[in-house]
């Protein structure tokens, strides 16, 4: 039940297709995240500074990407694809975040 190809210990639903497509995307969903961040302030949807942004995508990114790994990969319950998934939490980041600040 408990067994995966890195030798760590891990249930199998979460090794099914290998620690090292997890890996891929996470770094593509940091990618995406950055990329969606950079593009936000150049249009001018965001006035946070290009670093800011980043950071904040990222985040966001990396919790929905986070649940899509425990929803998805323990339980069999999957939102959208790992793409869409990162680019949908960017650009909610963005929105949420910032907002919640302001006076």
């Amino acid at each position: 039940m408990f067994s995966c190809a890195a030798g760590l210990l891990l249930p199998e639903a979460i090794c099914r297709r290998g620690t090292t497509d997890l890996i891929i995307t996470l770094i593509g969903t940091v990618l995406i995240a950055a990329t969606i961040a950079s593009l936000s302030e150049k249009t001018g949807f965001t006035h946070n500074g290009y670093l800011q942004s980043i950071i904040i995508c990222i985040g966001g990114a990396f919790l929905l990407y986070f649940m899509h790994v425990l929803l998805g990969r323990m339980f069999g319950f999957r939102f959208w694809s790992s793409g869409m998934n990162a680019v949908i939490a960017s650009i909610g980041a963005l929105v949420i975040v910032p907002t919640h600040w302001r006076k």
